[in-house]
């Protein structure tokens, strides 16, 4: 609680908003926030870690080589249009109606596309291996049912994270529940995947019953085909650049699978789950400070780069705030949740870990990319981390392979974050920013 009380003070201090209730609203938000992402953290680690033990290395790592290889094609289903659609959502909320229909038939489409490309392409590499093949399209048909979480691009809009909160963490707590149901039932490695898709499909009805509450109706959603053609016109490169994201962030789950095998992703898997859980941090501060980056850039050049400075300022010094501990204690971490069946997973930790400071960098750029129309620029610089991994991993995973895997994501990472942006004159400044971030230089 008090790193979280720390965090509102920075952003009091860095972001001081000329209204007292966009403020306060932006701080209640970050807070929802955080107490979502820290009882799925805690809750998680409990479960996760039982249901890690109750597997065992090999059939943990068959179940999380399907979760990455789904991963791979999650962005057909959300088309990139996150942050688009909140930004529409901020500038013109009175067309509340048209902008959330045809979001939300453009992502069931989506959901439908990814499920076709994700088992085509499983039966290609692993035709012989029904058990991954079914995991892999239970996991996939839950894209489909995430195109309800359009409703919470309205509340993320109105910097009203909580309710997104109070529906997705009841169908949360419920399936987790169901977890150590099945692991005191001794069930079966498949039914753990459909409590995955169950956790979606109940996260997005439960978003449909807060949006009716609040006085809102489904109903009136309509379709605009001029509207969806804009979108997609907007978000390709998005959908493009969360390719290249998915590639450089599971990739080297799947080629352990691939060229190891199974039990080298269960020790990976186990390294990341620790070292990943950090991420919701700089997406809980990025979204909710979005908005008001965005009002910035309308109303003052100046005012709009403070608060990019700012918030960068503020990931690097919360993200090597948590790398340096997790790196001297990888080894006591990973022993005392995993047991000993996962020592590979110590070193792993070690280094992976320092992949979240160029992660909260790279999420923390995305709304400068969103207001200054760059998205093409940002496919740019995740395509370069894309490419970096691919290649580090097939040098390093079949000599070191766990270890090397996390180097690659550790460097990949760099790439696509910060180093890209020294290429291109458009983005140099961006660079220069990030560049003072790391030294904590005020101006």
């Amino acid at each position: 609680m008090s790193f979280l009380l720390q965090i509102q003070f920075r952003i009091r201090k860095l972001f001081p908003f000329t209204s007292n209730s966009k403020l306060k609203a932006v701080i209640a938000n970050i807070s929802w926030l955080f107490f979502d992402q820290v009882l799925r953290m805690g809750t998680s680690l409990v479960v996760g870690v039982w249901v890690a033990r109750y597997l065992g290395v090999q059939q943990y790592g068959i179940l999380n080589y399907a979760i990455a290889f789904v991963a791979l094609f999650s962005p057909i289903a959300n088309l990139g249009l996150d942050s688009i659609v909140v930004r529409d959502l901020v500038r013109d909320g009175l067309e509340r109606e048209k902008i959330l229909g045809t979001t939300f038939w453009l992502k069931v489409f989506g959901g439908f596309i990814s499920l076709l490309l994700a088992l085509t392409c499983i039966l290609f590499l692993r035709q012989n291996d029904h058990l991954t093949v079914w995991i892999v399209v239970i996991l996939a048909t839950a894209g489909i049912f995430q195109a309800f979480d359009t409703i919470d691009f309205w509340f993320q809009s109105q910097v009203q994270s909580k309710y997104t909160v109070v529906a997705k963490n009841t169908s949360f707590l419920v399936i987790a529940l169901v977890r150590v149901a099945l692991i005191q039932m001794q069930a079966p490695l498949i039914a753990f995947a459909w409590t995955a898709l169950a956790e979606i499909g109940l996260g997005g009805i439960g978003l449909a019953i807060v949006y009716r509450v609040k006085g809102w109706s489904l109903s009136l959603w309509r379709w605009s085909l001029p509207l969806a053609k804009k979108l997609l016109k907007e978000s390709y490169p998005l959908i493009l650049s969360g390719f290249t994201i998915m590639i450089y962030m599971r990739t080297d789950q799947i080629m352990l699978g691939q060229m190891i095998g199974d039990s080298a992703v269960g020790n990976y898997s186990a390294a990341t789950r620790v070292s990943e859980m950090w991420y919701f941090i700089p997406m809980a501060i990025t979204s909710s400070v979005s908005p008001a980056i965005y009002e910035a850039k309308e109303s003052s050049e100046v005012l709009y780069y403070q608060r990019i400075k700012k918030l960068l300022r503020l990931m690097v010094g919360i993200s090597i705030f948590i790398a340096i501990p997790m790196t001297f204690f990888a080894d006591t971490i990973i022993t005392m949740l995993f047991g000993d069946g996962y020592a590979e997973a110590k070193t792993i930790l070690a280094i992976h870990i320092w992949a979240s400071l160029f992660v909260f960098l790279g999420v923390a750029t995305s709304p400068w990319f969103i207001a200054e129309n760059l998205t093409n620029l940002s496919l740019r610089r995740t395509l370069i981390g894309a490419i970096a991994n691919i290649i580090l991993n097939l040098f390093l995973i079949p000599r070191y392979a766990g270890f090397g895997a996390a180097i690659a994501t550790v460097i990949s990472q760099a790439f696509a974050s910060f180093l890209s942006n020294a290429i291109n004159p458009e983005t140099q400044k961006l660079f220069i920013i990030q560049i003072k971030s790391f030294l904590f230089l005020q101006k």
